[in-house]
């Protein structure tokens, strides 16, 4: 395995290349930098500039460059010329991997790509996405799939080698305003408080409360969830939905919950999320398609019962750790919200194998180990030249 290089060789040079770089990538990437420059690799990370602003990746030590956006032409250039100081390229996402793609054209550079979703889309577009991930596999030395949908997914699309990645769950990081210097006495007291708040600031503290977490839009199956809330509309007290999250659909939304009578309030865009989940009685994660769903690791890390629908790297991630049902399906829905409210003692065992669930997930160090060892692999030869 690649280790710091002896005194008067050259370190390994990667690119790590992001596109978007939505909250769980961009927190990989972070992580993962973070990791690589620590073992003596020289990390540039080229992203757009405002995610290059959220996640500072210079603050860990590496190079950050800003990639212009998709549809600059100038975009694939300036990635070409990072790329021809680098022994490796590793992309994160479709998007980065298309660029990527684009950019090493000609060239025999080492690509990995970390694979870490795919786009749920139909119709015209969705054959359009399919020639991406066409493109993106076939152009890849090693995909690395955040689920075995995915890496199923990558080999059906021609991908030499596909694997499974070690990603580790993305940990909420303090900001400068909450205080670096708090004791861990202060922080245990913060994580009773902040739950409770909410709860009251909700209008839940004498009723059950569940959160929903995510954009809202047609993948997320929030039309659903409100078809699923009249069977526990019925329940003494009812319990109380709240939906963290901003999209299209909040409109037509907020007017079937208003028309219904709906137990439901839409909270919009919060940076509270990790309170609100840890003050809940369940969580659900009920969209159309995920690979590592983000709000189902938040819950179970924080023993929150949980319920998902079974698609995607969700029943992989989760184990029996949560109430899974099919995506779509309100009864089965309705049926197993209900089901984990009246029953204390199932509550309880979700919490325990959720805490258990959750400590087999990959470390960052295990993250940062599997990634090296690729490296390892496909520079290895060139070293040897």
């Amino acid at each position: 395995m690649i280790s710091p290089a002896p005194h008067g060789q050259t370190p390994l040079r990667t690119v790590q290349v992001l596109g978007g770089g939505n909250a769980e990538s961009g927190a990989h990437v972070h992580a993962l930098t973070a990791g690589l420059v620590a073992r003596g690799v020289r990390v540039t990370v080229c992203a757009p500039a405002e995610v290059g602003r959220a996640y500072a990746f210079d603050s860990v030590g590496a190079r950050q460059v800003p990639l212009p956006r998709r549809g600059d032409p100038a975009s694939v250039a300036v990635l070409r010329a990072l790329c021809a100081e680098a022994d490796l390229v590793h992309a994160h996402g479709l998007t980065a991997g298309l660029r990527a793609a684009l950019a090493l054209s000609g060239w025999r550079l080492p690509l990995v790509v970390t694979w870490h979703g795919r786009a749920p889309t139909r119709g015209a577009r969705a054959r359009a996405v399919q020639l991406v991930e066409r493109r993106v596999a076939r152009s890849a030395s090693v995909v690395l799939a955040t689920c075995c949908d995915l890496v199923d997914r990558a080999r059906h699309h021609g991908a030499r080698d596909a694997r499974l990645a070690a990603v580790a769950s993305p940990v909420r990081r303090r900001t400068a305003d909450e205080g670096a210097h708090s004791h861990a006495t202060d922080e245990a007291d913060a994580s009773d408080v902040a739950p409770q708040k909410a709860r009251a600031e909700l209008g839940a503290v004498e009723r059950p409360l569940l959160v929903a977490v995510g954009p809202l839009d047609r993948h997320q199956g929030y039309d659903t969830v409100l078809d699923a809330t009249h069977a526990w509309m019925g329940l003494d007290p009812v319990p109380l939905l709240v939906v963290a999250g901003e999209g299209p659909l909040r409109g037509a939304l907020q007017r079937r919950i208003e028309t219904e009578s709906l137990p439901v309030r839409l909270l919009g865009r919060r940076d509270d999320v990790a309170a609100l989940l840890t003050g809940a009685d369940a969580a659900l994660s009920v969209s159309r398609w995920e690979a590592r769903s983000v709000v189902a690791q938040e819950a179970l890390r924080a023993g929150v019962p949980l319920v998902a629908t079974a698609v995607g790297g969700t029943p992989e991630l989760v184990g029996a750790a949560a109430e899974l049902v099919p995506y779509g399906d309100a009864v089965a829905l309705g049926e197993a919200v209900v089901r984990v409210l009246a029953d204390g003692t199932r509550r309880a065992w979700l919490r325990e194998r959720g805490l258990a669930q959750a400590a087999t997930w990959p470390t960052e160090d295990e993250t940062v180990a599997q990634v090296l060892s690729v490296y390892d692999e496909l520079t290895r030869p060139l070293l040897l030249r």
